[in-house]
């Protein structure tokens, strides 16, 4: 976790420091919430990319351990809802893992497949041995018979609005450590969180310097990461 107070105000460190202005916390709290974004779904294209590197490179097994780490903060496992004719994945899903039916892991298969299948004595779907499918409206899940009780996911979730609260006192922002909701993105992203706000704030504010000098920390950040 990442303390979203810590990082406004290095935000507005900087900024004070290159005599830039000042970031108020409502547009804070908007560019918060995009870098982190920014950030977790950039770990899937992160991990999609370094996958397909062929060779057993110390590095990049490295940097996929970490990614991996960065990513497990956000793998929950919840129980489904079932509506009357599909499985619901929960409210805060981002991607889907695996589906268990009583511990049992479910096994993914297409709507073709399952007609195919279904009519095979053999190979049809058994309590032991399910199956599910995944369309538009949820999840169907099939053993000895369509299942209507006892399913739940593995699955990785959205991270959670950030919001860093305060109460207004004779016109000055003061900070709400109560209300707060701060970053879920692992402890080594403070960093990168500030220059990516730093960015979005120096499109917000017309000042091109800021977004410049941003974006050249970031980089000096990322090239001190990989070396």
């Amino acid at each position: 976790m990442v303390s979203i107070d810590t990082v406004y105000q290095r935000v507005l460190a900087i900024l004070n420091k290159e005599q830039r202005g000042y970031v108020p916390p409502i547009e804070f709290n908007l560019f918060a919430n995009q870098a982190q974004m920014d950030l977790f779904e950039q770990y899937f294209y992160d991990i999609n990319q370094f996958g397909r590197l062929h060779g057993n490179d110390t590095e990049y097994s490295d940097m996929l351990n970490l990614l991996n780490e960065k990513i497990n903060i956000f793998e929950k496992t919840a129980a489904m809802t079932y509506n009357g004719t599909h499985w619901q994945a929960p409210s805060d899903l981002y991607r889907i893992g695996s589906l268990l039916y009583n511990d049992t892991e479910v096994e993914r298969i297409n709507a073709n497949e399952y007609r195919y299948i279904a009519a095979s004595p053999l190979a049809a779907p058994k309590d032991a041995r399910p199956v599910f499918v995944a369309n538009s409206d949820g999840y169907k899940v099939y053993g000895d018979s369509e299942l209507t009780t006892g399913v739940s996911c593995n699955y990785i979730k959205v991270p959670a609005t950030v919001e860093w609260a305060y109460n207004d006192v004779f016109g000055s922002a003061e900070y709400d450590a109560t209300n707060t909701t701060n970053f879920e993105l692992h402890q080594s992203e403070e960093t990168e969180l500030v220059f990516k706000i730093l960015e979005l704030a120096g499109l917000a504010i017309k000042d091109t310097g800021v977004y410049q000098a941003a974006m050249q920390m970031e980089m000096q950040n990322t090239q001190q990461e990989k070396s």
